[in-house]
């Protein structure tokens, strides 16, 4: 696919669908430009290249390695419901300077990073070479990708929501920090500590294969619409603009919503510069 002269959503969508049945877990190591300033992401025909005998295929995305001048929140892959987003730390436990934040990177591996030059990751190479310099969250996500695949092995029945699960409640915090201490880890509404930097912890692979052993599988999923907000608004700069959007999930309905997986919101913005804007959801418990 990359090695095409062009890029269209229909080459994208045949290869992210390419044998949906045979292949459980796809790894992708690349996306939009991380240049600080491009928001891009999946079209129609790529959204709905899922399959797996109807468990959902795996897809597992690396966050990018725009560092700090970069978000990974615009990149639209990595930013999906419907991935696995995955950033690195380096073997100290500190962030990688290359790292990208945001808000839907669920876990982290260990890559490159620090100043030995032996610390990269070894694999296969090109031309049947090895090498030991292999990095980025280009390497992260395959690593999550081999995680994942023994979770499947021991319980071949995982949907992707499943794996989703076990990546939140097994992942462990260790020692991971941000060397700049802009990101600190935080409690969300249940209980579970989460990093904008390192998602909620580093994988276990050992506890995520014990519990998929004994993992039941999520109910069905419902969608619920919360309403919308259609009041034209300005604010300048230096200035701030709250939008409270309330719902009741839906009671009463044939898609009741009891519990929330992922939020989705739809925001139409006009700005002189793009990148001073800043946007923030907030859920009723307080996590941001």
């Amino acid at each position: 696919m990359l090695d095409q002269p062009y890029m269209t959503d229909l080459i994208e969508a045949n290869s992210m669908g390419h044998e949906p049945n045979l292949i459980d877990i796809y790894s992708a190591s690349w996306g939009p430009t991380d240049d600080g300033k491009t928001v891009d992401g999946p079209r129609n025909a790529t959204m709905r290249a899922i399959g797996r005998r109807g468990l959902g295929n795996i897809y597992v995305w690396a966050s990018g390695d725009g560092g700090e001048d970069d978000d990974c929140n615009c990149d639209g892959y990595a930013a999906s419901m419907w991935t696995v987003s995955i950033n690195s730390a380096i073997n100290d436990g500190e962030n990688a300077h290359y790292d990208e934040s945001c808000s839907s990177t669920l876990a982290s591996t260990f890559s490159n990073g620090a100043k030995d030059p032996h610390t990269g990751v070894a694999t296969t190479d090109l031309y049947g070479k090895c090498t030991k310099t292999h990095s980025g969250t280009s390497a992260a996500a395959p690593e999550a990708a081999g995680v994942f695949a023994l979770a499947l092995e021991a319980n071949p029945e995982l949907t992707w929501r499943d794996i989703q699960h076990l990546t939140v409640l097994t992942s462990k915090r260790n020692s991971l920090y941000d060397s700049k201490n802009r990101f600190h880890w935080k409690m969300n509404g249940v209980g579970l500590e989460f990093n904008h930097l390192f998602g909620f912890g580093v994988l276990d692979a050992g506890a995520m294969v014990a519990l998929a052993k004994i993992w039941k599988t999520v109910p069905a999923r419902f969608h619920c619409e919360a309403g919308s907000y259609v009041k034209t608004s300005e604010f300048r700069a230096n200035e701030s603009l709250k939008i409270h959007l309330d719902t009741d999930s839906c009671a009463g309905m044939d898609t009741e919503v009891n519990y929330v997986e992922h939020v989705q919101s739809v925001i139409t913005l006009n700005a002189t510069r793009r990148g001073d804007v800043k946007l923030f959801m907030v859920s009723p418990s307080g996590t941001r």
